[in-house]
């Protein structure tokens, strides 16, 4: 079974605001490649959710609501996802690891 992933508007917004915030802390060309290389971090870490969304760890009681922890660097990001129903995964925050909850 393959799953759909979509991403709530939230966490569009999520992702649109941590590549920004690469751009904006870039000093030099290289620098701004890690803004792309985050990005597609997330987007292919969030890709293996089409598989297998209940492997990830509960983010709390609810066992549709579940975190993706995505490596990146020296720390990485999170993503909170919820299983919709039996082929809908949605993505609905975006954080850096060192960001406040999200829950």
């Amino acid at each position: 079974m393959t799953f759909q992933v979509r991403y709530s508007a939230a966490a569009s917004e999520d992702l649109h605001r941590l590549y920004d915030h690469l751009l904006d802390r870039a000093t030099t060309i290289e620098e701004l490649d890690i803004a792309e290389r985050a990005l597609n971090a997330i987007v292919d870490a969030v890709q293996s959710l089409r598989r297998s969304p209940f492997i990830y760890r509960k983010a709390g009681a609810n066992p549709f609501l579940r975190e993706l922890i995505i490596p990146f660097g020296h720390s990485g990001y999170v993503a909170l996802f919820e299983v919709e129903d039996a082929t809908t995964v949605t993505i609905l925050a975006v954080r850096h690891q060192l960001e406040d909850d999200y829950h």
